[in-house]
């Protein structure tokens, strides 16, 4: 967490230790939820070890997977923390997993401490952003073949890790289109 903290270069020593003493650790079995739909986020985790995955449920039941946390990001219901609403989403652990989390009432409590975790906070939503429109673009714009590239280059993790049904989800495609694309691309 501080190595993360101190890669954004804004926080002090300081500040950075205060942060870390607001965490509290949580670990998570396989299967477990950090966050069920229905719920209202009261806090956010940063992923020590372990693999998460976010998903939610169309109107007619189906699982939709909608991202996955590694070690090093931050996960959560993030709409339901800033709104103070129901969630649709379900944090799901795909593997046992650790979390370092933190109340919405104390992140609320370092942003009126100083300006600089205000500054902090813009730059991870910044760059939250910017991933999902990339992934709303994704999927819009390209064939399921050149969405599945773009993982393999980008996220190769992904591709050792996950569940073949989470992935395909996540593409926007059946686990059978999904093998039939992993066929072409190998050959």
């Amino acid at each position: 967490m501080n190595e993360y903290l101190k890669s954004f270069q804004i926080l002090s020593d300081d500040e950075i230790n205060l942060f870390e003493s607001k965490l509290v650790k949580k670990r998570l079995k396989k299967g477990d939820l950090f966050i069920q739909e229905g719920q209202t986020s009261k806090e956010i985790a940063f992923v020590f070890s372990g693999l998460l995955r976010s998903y939610y449920h169309t109107a007619s039941a189906e699982e939709v997977t909608y991202c996955f946390s590694f070690a090093n990001e931050f996960t959560g219901a993030y709409t339901s923390f800033l709104s103070q609403r129901k969630t649709v989403l379900n944090v799901q652990a795909l593997t046992d997993s650790v979390l370092l989390s933190i109340s919405r009432e104390d992140v609320l409590a370092l942003e009126k401490s100083s300006y600089n975790w205000l500054k902090l906070f813009k730059v991870i939503a910044e760059q939250e952003f910017v991933q999902t429109e990339k992934r709303i673009f994704l999927l819009q714009k390209e064939t399921a073949q050149i969405r599945y590239l773009n993982l393999q280059a980008n996220h190769p993790e992904f591709l050792q890790l996950i569940p073949l049904n989470y992935l395909a989800s996540y593409l926007g495609i059946t686990q059978r289109h999904l093998s039939r694309i992993r066929r072409t691309v190998t050959n």
